[in-house]
Formats: structure tokens, sequence, C-alpha cells
């Protein structure tokens, strides 16, 4: 990496993960492994070995996959951190990679971050079995338009949500299933080129997730949370968070508000500084946050690590 290059760290989030994560790293470079076994300890339960094995249905569920998808994230910034010449300016992840955020910034150990979603995964899968939602991708629309065709669609009853805002022409919906289909309809009306349905426990980022997000609160007034060293970008108001108060705060009020991911990578490109040298590095499983960041902010530099193979190029640049 050239030196005096800046660095925005990017974290990926639920749906990322996949059986045989992180294992090649865990392989090759050691604070990989002393990271996730540090992981271990601090859950009580072999979760690395879930990611390198499987079975698959166990990975996947909610509070499986969300501390899968953070110790990946902590493992490869483990190994890479230290080697990323010129200063980190911000940091931001999807979702509950907005925790996987927190620890690059060192306001938050990763052994407590992979405590506290784990506890935000099985509170969401209460409050989805308590009142079941679902969700449902909309591509080839506008964002204007499909948060027209959920209030069209919501009633009294039952509502539809933008939930994850993730390109111009990409929004993910939320709430109750009836309205969500309804919604759904409403976006091909309007000239969506496809709405899928998402295989999900519930409702996420909608007013259906407020049992979790109350209980929640508990949990992240309980963490060791300090100032993070450079801002993290909340989802929730897509502005820069600078102190440990403010941070516990939005990512509770995260689990019903949407994920405002345009704006967020939007205002990281900000931070950096008008005409700066700046590199986006995508942090964990697979490389959707760098496909949505070409996308918001055209000739981004973005790389994403997630491989072994992929961490030892970096460390060879570097």
């Amino acid at each position: 990496m050239v030196a005096g290059v800046n660095t925005i760290w990017l974290c990926p989030g639920q749906g990322a993960q996949k059986v045989g994560m992180a294992k090649d790293l865990a392989a090759r470079f050691p604070a990989a492994r002393d990271a996730l076994g540090a992981i271990d300890e601090a859950l009580g339960v072999s979760l690395s070995r879930l990611m390198f094995d499987g079975p698959e249905d166990e990975l996947t569920a909610t509070h499986n996959a969300q501390p899968a998808i953070l110790a990946h994230s902590a493992a490869v910034f483990a190994v890479v951190g230290p080697a990323a010449s010129g200063p980190a300016v911000a940091a931001a992840g999807h979702s509950l990679g907005e925790y996987s955020a927190y620890v690059t910034a060192g306001a938050l150990p990763a052994t407590a971050a992979a405590a506290l979603v784990r506890r935000r995964g099985e509170l969401m899968h209460q409050a989805g079995t308590a009142r079941p939602g679902t969700m449902a991708a909309v591509l080839g629309l506008a964002t204007a338009e499909v948060e027209a065709a959920c209030r069209e669609a919501s009633t009294g009853d039952a509502v539809a949500v933008p939930a994850n805002l993730n390109a111009p022409d990409q929004t993910v919906i939320s709430g109750d299933p009836d309205a969500v289909v309804r919604a759904g309809d409403a976006c091909k009306r309007r000239g969506a080129k496809r709405v899928i349905p998402l295989k999900v426990s519930g409702a996420f980022h909608s007013s259906l997730m407020a049992p979790a997000a109350n209980q929640l609160r508990v949990a992240l007034e309980h963490a060791p949370f300090r100032n993070p060293a450079f801002p993290v970008v909340a989802n929730a108001t897509a502005e820069p968070v600078r102190d440990a108060t403010r941070a516990r705060r939005l990512l509770a009020d995260q689990l019903t508000a949407p994920v405002r991911w345009v704006a967020c990578m939007q205002r990281t490109a900000e931070l950096a500084g008008e005409g700066a040298d700046t590199r986006f590095i995508e942090i964990g499983p697979g490389n959707v946050l760098a496909g949505l960041l070409r996308r918001i902010v055209p000739g981004a530099n973005v790389t994403s690590l997630g491989t072994a193979d992929e961490v030892a190029k970096f460390l060879e640049a570097a």
C-alpha cells in the first residue's frame, strides 16, 4: 500500500457468511488464528469450527451468522490493520458490520463485539418469532419510488418500509409479510426490474424489531465501549460518530431504522477530504460492499480482503 494513503474500513453484514469462511486465514496467519480463538473463548462455543466446517443451516442461523461475519472481519483486521500505512480517516459497516467498524476504530474489543452481535441475533430472531415478518430486495427502481410503494402498501395493521438503501436503484423492503408482498407488487407497477423475496427470520430494520431494540440497549450499556480513534459513520444517520455514548444509542436505533448505505458511503468519501488519496478496504467475507461502493462513488479505489490470498497480496504491496 502506498505510504500516506488515507484508509476507510468497510465491514460487511449478514448474508455474506458461507461454510469455510476464514479457514484459510487461520491456517496461514497466526494473528487471524488468535483473533478467532479469542472470540471462541469469549462466546464459550467453537464458532470458528462452525465457520470452517458448518453445517450450513446452523451457520446461517441469525445468532451464529452475525458473530461469524464479525469474527471474519476481525481476523482480517488483526492481520492487515497494523500493515495499513497512512491514517484511517473513517469506518462504516453494513448493519451488523457497524459493530465490526467500531472494532477497527478501537472503540470495542472484537471479543465484546462478537458477544454483542450474538445477543443481537438472538433478540432479532425472538422478535421475528413473536411477530413474523419478511424482507424483499427491489432492483432497478429509484429509492423514492420504493418509498412511495411502501407507503401505498402499508395499513394500520401491516407495514412495509425501506430497510436497506443499498444503492440508488437497489433497496430492500421490510415489514409484515402481506404488506411486503403488496409493496413488491407496487414496485413492479412502478417499473422495478425484479423483486426478490429474501430468506430471513424477521423484518429487520423496521418497527417490528422494536422489542429487540429495547433489550439490545441494555446489552449495549454494559458493553466496554471507548470513544473511537476515528469516526464511524452510523447506519441510522449517515453521520460520523466520535463518542461511545452516541455509538451505543445509534446501534440500538439501527435495529428499527433503515440502513442508509448510499448516504453512508457518500459521507465517508467526504470525510476523506476533497481530492485526497484514499483507499476503501472491505474486510471480511465477500465483496458486496465494494460492488455497491463503485455504484455510489464512481471511481472509488476499493479493495476487498477476505481470503488468505487476498490478504497476502495486500501485505506484499504494503
